[in-house]
């Protein structure tokens, strides 16, 4: 998981929280706002949770978002251990920071957004696209999808 930020044509500032699974690669959500407080995120993984189930780890900074009260009060609730990376070394979560590579590229630099819900509207059908035909090299050129069913059947 982690934090991004763009602007909007007018030139407000908003923040993406980024999730996905280290597993498959699969880009399980990401959510736009102006603000993205710990509430606000432990909502939001609450909702990824009813469909994908709630993991047993997750690799974040130590970022304010995620080390303060609400955040590890919410993880400790669920059973989930925080995965803190140490400062100053994002290699140590390189998968969501390829992601949030690809994701500048291939969205935010590459649209000019009106206003935040055109944002969440271009990033939900970029994510489908993501996570169902574009094959990944690290999952033998299947898609994150196709690669999750595969180990699933297994």
């Amino acid at each position: 998981m982690d934090f991004m930020s763009d602007s909007s044509r007018n030139q407000r500032r908003f923040r993406t929280f980024n999730v996905i699974d280290d597993f498959n690669r699969e880009a399980l959500g990401i959510d736009i706002a102006v603000s993205l407080p710990a509430g606000r995120i432990t909502r939001y993984l609450d909702k990824l949770a009813e469909y994908h189930g709630y993991p047993l780890k997750i690799r974040v900074d130590n970022k304010p978002g995620f080390t303060g009260k609400t955040f590890i009060d919410w993880a400790k609730s669920h059973g989930i251990t925080i995965d803190y990376i140490q400062a100053g070394s994002p290699y140590q979560n390189g998968y969501i920071e390829r992601f949030n590579r690809t994701y500048r590229t291939e969205v935010l630099d590459l649209y000019l957004f009106n206003n935040l819900e055109q944002a969440r509207k271009v990033t939900e059908e970029w994510l489908t696209i993501y996570n169902t035909e574009r094959p990944h090299e690290a999952l033998n050129n299947m898609t994150p999808i196709e690669y999750k069913t595969l180990k699933q059947a297994a």
